[in-house]
């Protein structure tokens, strides 16, 4: 470019020498028009080339074979899968209340032995701990008592009635014979029933209470020690039965529409590991639980999938509305530039030109492409893509975020 602006000086110089004509001056000068729109035409061609090669190369990312390795850049294709569309709700896992028990003692006494240890399953009967309390001899007592007092009325009874049929006694002594002989049987009745609330024998005398589990299932909190008062009312132990297992979901009052008996729903636990397990919602509450607006929507777990968990677990779970087959991408696989979403490619691999071949060293390119996302269910994003693509192209599926600081010349990113 410097030789024809060289050229263009030049020539106002012979226009002005004496030698020349009117005619050649206008022939020189038009001549000069014509370089000086040649020299902007090329000017502009070399602006679109530069231009044109900046767009290509900030689309595209290379990586040695030691940095595509250090890196741990992992790929894959467009897959059809199934996802949902779904609304995300947060909640906790809980049992029925028939599967949840608080053991406590109708009588207070003593704790003599614990037989049981946090987190051992129990079935149902089983003794947990046994208390030592007097007075339980004193029912037991009063229960023989009765018993041996009906045997002696029941005889008198008998007789009495076989007088009275005779006209032999008074009617008045059969009836006061009657009246012992249901009072008797009334108080070895009631002192029956005490004892087997108590889980106590009849037989035999004992001072110990037997604590039994209610339901069948794990031993929580044990809140009693040896030697210590067990006091009516009060909690001994929590055994909860995880067989039946489901979870309280928290939905939004505008999302209330689109839920419905049935309804399949996929949840990881917020705090251990990403494992989806399935559940299906069985209940929907008809009030607000508190002052946020949400209201509890209950989904049942398969006995298969219950097995772990225990209450109070924090979820996250979707619940899926609609269902379609669709291109998609591990999530992870897709970036955000500005406003724009993009995956990386991998191209034919290439090498350096150099004039030194010992420091020749393989090289993967990659070139972002535009896509459209759309749901993202269970790690997978759908995607749609901006240009059509190779059917077996290969994808970036792990570092794409590095990817695509590189191509912004280490800039930040966002998800």
């Amino acid at each position: 470019m410097k030789n024809r602006l060289s050229n263009l000086t030049a020539i106002p110089i012979a226009i002005g020498s004496k030698g020349f004509t009117q005619s050649s001056q206008r022939i020189a000068a038009y001549s000069l028009l014509l370089i000086a729109y040649s020299v902007l035409i090329s000017c502009n061609e070399k602006k679109e080339e530069e231009t044109h090669e900046e767009e290509k190369s900030s689309t595209e990312v290379a990586l040695t074979a030691s940095q595509y390795k250090t890196i741990g850049i992992e790929t894959g294709f467009v897959e059809n899968r199934n996802l949902n569309k779904v609304i995300k709700a947060n909640g906790y896992t809980t049992v029925p209340p028939q599967n949840s028990a608080e053991v406590s003692t109708l009588i207070g006494g003593t704790v003599k032995d614990i037989f049981v240890l946090e987190g051992t399953f129990v079935n149902k009967g089983k003794v947990l701990a046994t208390i030592q309390n007097l007075e339980v001899i004193e029912m037991q007592e009063e229960y023989h008592s009765a018993t041996a007092n009906i045997e002696y009325l029941q005889l008198e009874y008998n007789r009495q009635k076989t007088l009275s049929d005779e006209n032999v006694n008074p009617r008045k002594t059969f009836q006061e014979v009657k009246a012992k002989l249901a009072a008797e049987r009334a108080k070895a009745q009631a002192a029956k029933n005490k004892l087997e609330a108590l889980h106590v024998s009849t037989k035999g005398s004992t001072s110990l209470v037997p604590i039994v589990a209610p339901i069948s299932g794990y031993v929580g909190k044990i809140s009693i020690a040896k030697g210590a008062y067990a006091q009516t009312g009060v909690s001994l132990f929590e055994v909860v039965d995880n067989s039946q297992m489901h979870l309280d979901l928290n939905v939004y009052e505008k999302d209330l529409g689109s839920i419905s008996l049935g309804q399949v729903i996929d949840f990881v636990l917020t705090n251990q590991s990403n494992k989806s397990i399935k559940g299906k919602i069985f209940g929907i509450n008809k009030s607000f639980s508190n002052e946020s607006k949400t209201v509890a929507v209950h989904a049942k777990i398969e006995s298969a999938d219950a097995k772990g968990l225990i209450p109070g677990m924090y979820v996250s779970a979707n619940i899926n509305i609609t269902n379609a087959t669709v291109p998609a991408l591990p999530k992870d696989a897709v970036v955000r530039n500005a406003d724009k979403y993009f995956v990386f490619v991998e191209e034919d691999e290439h090498k350096e030109k150099s004039e030194n071949k010992e420091n020749h060293e393989k090289e993967i390119h990659f070139k972002a492409i535009e896509v459209i996302p759309g749901t993202t269910d269970l790690g997978f994003t759908e995607v749609k893509f901006v240009d059509e693509i190779a059917p077996n192209a290969k994808i970036v599926t792990e570092g794409a975020f590095y990817l695509l600081s590189a191509m912004k010349g280490g800039g930040e990113h966002e998800h």
